[in-house]
């Protein structure tokens, strides 16, 4: 079981841990509600450094991320990111991804923990034939996200880089918490601002330090992993292995929009073709009627009670204090205000069909 360089950190502050992605992660510290509650309100801190960086460099490097990506990472500019997926040969998804572009013919590609020599695997069979320079450099980097509505006040005293202009799915190279040259990114997973630290291991400790020194005033707190995944639910993020996996169609889970038909990628003839006759099923969102909580892999049933589905993440919304989730139906029972019912044990319990993100800033 891998740990990250702040293990023993999380360990003196009375961290849950457990193991998530081969590595032994906080999962909690003082309770989801509580955290899940901090980081809508005010800032909160996750260690993700399980994530996997890989560098893509030279003048083949953008052939190589246009091949393996969906979404066209020519239109990237230095400073930009973009939300990707890589596609398999078979119609679904090998992961989801995020595309830095640093320099003129250098890219950081953000892959998730779990399949990190699955992608890289993936990309370097058909870097074979293009020649780009590839390095993993997922076991010495650290990523830090600061996550919250008081994440750019309470940070700002840390870094000579004007936080608040950087805008979504955008990043500078700056100084950060005593450190130069930290990647500081707007690419976050919860739908309530702030920004992520991407640092060397041998760094992360005195930018942590130092984040929660000047985050002391904000009510700051280190948040754990189940907080990340309620959050990120509320707002309809997709998570790998449970809503998008290798038998799941980008067009299915709702990224057509990240998914262009503009360039030639892996399996982009059938992906267009499917895109043509339209998915024979869709990622949908719904919430409860009545009291219950849906969990992944309870079935999802038409009004009749036939089972159409099954969820793919499910929780209790803090936020909503209702009941969330997500899961894959036929299409003729996607649409928004369909009434449909989760199994949940021997209770058919009513939900219905909505649009996302389940929560907004406002509610």
């Amino acid at each position: 079981m891998k740990t990250t360089a702040l293990y023993d950190t999380h360990v003196a502050l009375g961290a849950k841990m457990v193991p998530f992605a081969g590595y032994n992660m906080p999962v909690s510290y003082e309770g989801v509600n509580i955290e899940h509650e901090t980081v809508r309100k005010s800032v909160g801190v996750f260690d993700v450094s399980h994530m996997g960086e890989f560098l893509v460099e030279g003048p083949k490097a953008l052939e190589l991320i246009q091949k393996v990506s969906s979404n066209d990472a020519s239109k990237l500019s230095i400073g930009k990111a973009q939300y990707s997926c890589m596609p398999n040969e078979t119609g679904g998804i090998v992961d989801d991804l995020i595309i830095y572009q640093i320099k003129e013919e250098t890219y950081l590609l953000v892959v998730n923990a779990s399949n990190i020599q699955k992608d890289w695997d993936h990309i370097s069979k058909y870097n074979a034939a293009i020649g780009a320079d590839m390095r993993n450099l997922s076991d010495d980097y650290s990523l830090l996200a600061i996550q919250g509505p008081k994440a750019v006040e309470a940070m700002q005293s840390l870094s000579s880089v004007d936080l608040s202009a950087i805008t979504f799915y955008n990043f500078v190279v700056g100084d950060f918490a005593g450190v130069e040259h930290v990647i500081i990114s707007a690419t976050g997973y919860t739908g309530s601002g702030g920004f992520e630290i991407y640092c060397k291991n041998s760094e992360v400790k005195q930018v942590w330090d130092n984040v929660f020194k000047a985050g002391a005033d904000y009510g700051i707190k280190p948040i754990g992993l189940a907080a990340r995944d309620t959050l990120r639910l509320e707002m309809g993020y997709c998570l790998y292995g449970n809503d998008i996996d290798d038998t799941t169609s980008p067009l299915e889970a709702g990224l057509g929009w990240i998914t262009k038909f503009t360039k030639d990628f892996v399996n982009s003839d059938a992906l267009a073709k499917e895109k043509e006759v339209g998915p024979k099923r869709k990622l949908i969102a719904f919430q409860m009627e009545e009291r219950g909580i849906p969990r992944t892999g309870y079935p999802i049933l038409d009004t009749e009670g036939n089972q159409i589905g099954k969820v793919t993440s499910g929780t209790m919304s803090p936020s909503l204090s209702k009941g969330i989730g997500l899961g894959y139906v036929p299409v003729e029972h996607a649409k928004i205000d369909q009434p449909i019912s989760i199994q949940i044990r021997i209770n058919k319990v009513p939900a219905t069909v909505v649009k996302l993100p389940f929560y907004k800033p406002s509610s």
